[in-house]
């Protein structure tokens, strides 16, 4: 029987996405694998693999529409034997899923009306579909087909389905799961405190000005950083690192590694001195987890990188346990591939803990918004020359940078923060301590 292939959820927070690119057309044999399209969800563009082999038998949403709601059928897939004459059912649900996902109505069924002959039928008198490719499989490993899960749209058993069952497995649910309801989209964000757009398209009537569509990344930073300032309680830390030390070693490394082609940024040694002072201050090593608090073990580290317009902020895992060049060239990599939007989500979500670094743009100091739900995250000040007062009472010229640490005082209490702050702080001013 024809399938629908559904708009999937690439991230665990994807409620709708926008389908970039066909590569396939209509006509098109696919493979298990294959890739059919281009998907944009709010941070990325990720390729979308067929889960089974297959005709493309129609096209249900054109390449370039945005919004389109997780779930909403977005192809039809032909069975080998069928036409384009068997499309009709299978393609209804289309128009009503794209409207918003609405439910059926009370009895309707999902399935059509008319089953395909071949398909078998469960002891129960229930239909079974499975994908030509998965049948032939089964019968040639001696599967009851009524045994398998299906992991396939409504439920029907592709070809790694069969493949990883037994002759002896037992279907691990009712047939009644394949038909249960798809669970409700997470309700919309609420709606920013402030004026109406009726209100400040009145206020600025008459007055020249261009309208900006928001995008699927500007809407989720939107509504992330409204949530994260109305319901996380933050404060803030400050504290001046001395830089000398640590620009003079950074160049004595990194005339050592210029044979290798690395070099070493300070931006580096920060990430690796917050992902150390997380080991040294284990309990600032944590998130806010609803009822409770998560307190990890490794170093996850994020950071803040600037793309056209937003910004992502991949997670360096493990940064404790990596030097510094591992570090620089990783994050050189996830850097460039945020700015194609080419991060999986596995990159950017996760970690404890964020460093926001404006210094380069010439910033002195800012307050950075924590990314929920981290417990904090550190703003980084550009390096200036100032005049400082020595160990022997004599004013001196020091390199200095400012830092601002953004708190979340349910999970980080102020002592408890000003120690993370602390080591942060000593891993730069000796940098060396941080290769020991």
């Amino acid at each position: 029987m024809p399938t629908e292939v559904l708009m999937p959820a690439l991230s665990p927070t994807m409620e709708e996405g926008k389908l970039a690119k066909w590569l396939v057309k209509e006509g098109d044999t696919v493979a298990s694998g294959d890739i059919l399209a281009e998907i944009e969800t709010d941070k990325a563009t990720m390729e979308f693999e067929a889960v089974d082999e297959g005709i493309v038998g129609k096209i249900l949403v054109s390449e370039g529409t945005e919004g389109v709601p997780v779930n909403t059928p977005i192809a039809v897939m032909l069975a080998e034997g069928e036409t384009a004459a068997d499309i009709g059912a299978a393609s209804t649900p289309a128009p009503a899923a794209a409207a918003g996902n609405e439910a059926a109505p009370e009895g309707a069924s999902e399935a059509p009306a008319t089953p395909a002959p071949a398909a078998p039928a469960a002891s129960d008198g229930s239909r079974i579909f499975a994908s030509p490719l998965a049948r032939r499989i089964a019968e040639s490993k001696g599967i009851d087909l009524a045994t398998v899960a299906g992991s396939g749209p409504h439920g029907r058993i592709v070809k790694a389905d069969v493949e990883n069952a037994s002759p002896a497995a037992a279907k691990p649910a009712p047939a009644a799961a394949a038909a249960a309801p798809a669970p409700a989209a997470p309700a919309a964000a609420a709606a920013p405190a402030g004026p109406s757009t009726a209100t400040v398209l009145k206020m600025y009537e008459g007055r020249p000005y261009q309208e900006i569509a928001l995008d699927g990344m500007r809407k989720t930073i939107a509504a992330r950083l409204t949530e994260a300032k109305q319901t996380i309680p933050h404060f803030y830390l400050r504290r001046d690192i001395r830089l000398d030390a640590l620009l003079k070693f950074r160049g004595t490394l990194n005339k050592q590694l210029e044979a290798r082609g690395v070099k070493l940024s300070v931006n580096d040694f920060i990430i690796k001195a917050c992902a150390l002072a997380l080991q040294q201050v284990p309990t600032a090593n944590a998130v806010w987890a609803g009822d409770r608090v998560l307190q990890l073990k490794p170093s996850d580290v994020a950071v803040a990188v600037a793309i056209e317009g937003g910004l992502f902020t991949p997670v360096l895992k493990d940064a404790e346990m990596k030097s510094l060049s591992a570090l620089s060239a990783e994050m050189k990599d996830l850097a460039k591939r945020a700015r194609d939007r080419k991060l999986a989500p596995h990159e950017y979500q996760g970690g404890t803990f964020a460093i926001s670094n404006l210094g380069m743009f010439g910033i002195d100091n800012f307050d950075a918004v924590i990314n929920p739900p981290h417990g904090g995250i550190l703003a980084v000040g550009a390096g200036v020359k100032k005049p400082v007062v020595g160990a022997d009472g004599e004013v001196t010229v020091a390199t200095v940078m400012s830092v601002t640490l953004s708190v979340d005082h349910r999970v980080i209490d102020g002592a408890l923060g000003a120690e993370l702050l602390k080591a942060i702080v000593e891993n730069l001013e000796n940098p060396l301590g941080m290769l020991a």
